[in-house]
């Protein structure tokens, strides 16, 4: 557990901010921002006030990274590349999460390194952490000025045999009571664009191997994108399958059976798998995973019962 609560003794009275930042050699904005989350307890209890004064026992809950051995694919002195495994958060979402790229970011790179972008749970591949605040500042610059060029692979339900662009604005649902989607295309959504180009299909699967470009960083937008032009990626849990499957998904309760049947693979067959960017230096960094031989995780076309809706 990445998490832990240890106990120590406040000899002299102190404000709480002062006494993180001198014992544990905190800068003040983290001090007060750990404090603001309840991770100091005083008699069990969360205090959040940073400027209060505290003595005798208090408890820290703080984050201690549990390295599971991945190391990065690059590294320089500002920034590394991870490769991300379907499945695997990069941030823990609660204090009870057991495991996260982070733990491994932190681990190689000490408590300041962070992760500079998203990419979802479900999808893997490569994965970019600054190991610094300086250069995570910069990095994040770049993304959100979509500098950073990026690129995905992704196995989709059906042959597709030209290029195509998809210009189709998104939007964030705010009711999942008839429909588990979050995202959806939306007139009055944010403008979204992604280019799509097919690279192999396979008969036998009914499914193309196709890469994408997003132009913009929405939430979900390939996924979203290719469930409207129907050919929904495989395995995906949300976009393209029931509300029945997709409900059981979200509440734990779906099999990998029922998932490969209903959604036509195990996984989501989507793939983080390059970036191109300048930072000081021009680079192209790129995944190293054969993502064509991961059409072993797809369920043949005859044994899946695929909902395009």
């Amino acid at each position: 557990m990445p998490f832990v609560k240890k106990s120590f003794i406040v000899e002299e009275e102190i404000q709480a901010f002062l006494y993180l930042i001198r014992t544990f050699n905190m800068k003040q904005g983290e001090a007060q921002s750990l404090i603001s989350r309840g991770r100091l307890l005083i008699h069990g209890d969360s205090m959040r006030e940073s400027s209060r004064f505290i003595s005798g026992e208090i408890e820290l809950v703080y984050f201690e990274p549990k390295s599971r051995g991945v190391l990065p694919l690059f590294k320089t002195k500002d920034f590394m590349l991870f490769e991300k495994e379907s499945g695997v958060l990069v941030h823990p979402n609660t204090m009870a999460t057991e495991y996260s790229m982070l733990d491994e970011i932190r681990n190689i790179s000490g408590k300041y390194a962070n992760a500079v972008h998203r990419i979802d749970m479900e999808t893997s591949g490569v994965l970019m952490a600054s190991c610094h605040k300086s250069a995570e500042s910069s990095l994040k610059m770049l993304f959100e000025k979509r500098v950073i060029k990026k690129s995905y692979l992704a196995w989709v339900d059906g042959r597709v045999s030209k290029e195509f662009t998809v210009d189709k604005p998104l939007k964030v649902r705010n009711d999942y009571s008839q429909c588990k989607h979050k995202v959806e295309v939306h007139p009055e959504g944010k403008a979204s664009l992604t280019h799509f180009k097919p690279l192999r299909y396979d008969s036998k699967l009914d499914a193309t191997l196709i890469a994408c470009f997003p132009h913009t960083g929405r939430t979900h937008q390939i996924r979203v994108h290719l469930f409207h032009v129907k050919h929904p990626i495989l395995g995906d849990p949300i976009y393209g399958t029931n509300f029945q499957a997709s409900n059981e998904y979200l509440e734990g309760r779906l099999s990998i059976e029922d998932r490969r049947i209903s959604t036509g693979a195990s996984r989501l067959m989507l793939h983080a798998q390059s970036l191109r960017f300048h930072f000081k230096s021009d680079y192209y960094l790129e995944s190293r995973v054969d993502f064509y031989a991961m059409k072993s995780e797809i369920y043949g076309r005859d044994k899946r019962v695929f909902n395009k809706r």
